[in-house]
């Protein structure tokens, strides 16, 4: 199984389009691991202001009374998507990957897929 370093790593070499990649604690609102980024996008404070992304929508899920789960929330920006894959299994309870792509170079299905494989070979 891969480390948390050697998941991000893939997530930005794998994924057509990545440009930046995180592990966040949506209960602290901590990055526990980051990746790519730069000097025109602080990768710390995106994941840090998408724990609230997050946690607005389970709670508005809690008050609709709806018993299922978030798989991943997408934002279109014009020139990135952002995509949230909250994890499941093995640790994964009150974390997700969010994933910065380039738009003009992503192909979102195929970023969704791996994304998900990459999430199931994750140790957290």
């Amino acid at each position: 199984m891969p480390n948390l370093e050697t998941s991000l790593k893939e997530c930005l070499s794998a994924i057509d389009g990545a440009t930046a990649v995180a592990l966040v604690d949506y209960t602290s609102g901590m990055a526990l691991g980051t990746l790519g980024g730069g000097k025109d996008f602080n990768l710390e404070v995106a994941a840090a202001g998408n724990t609230d992304v997050v946690r607005s929508k389970l709670r508005t899920m809690e008050l609709l009374g709806l018993k299922d789960e978030i798989e991943d929330i997408l934002i279109t920006l014009n020139t990135q998507y952002h995509m949230i894959r909250l994890l499941k299994g093995r640790g994964g309870n009150g974390l997700f990957l969010y994933l910065v792509l380039d738009a003009s170079r992503a192909n979102l299905a195929m970023a969704r897929h791996q994304l998900r494989r990459i999430e199931t070979d994750l140790e957290v």
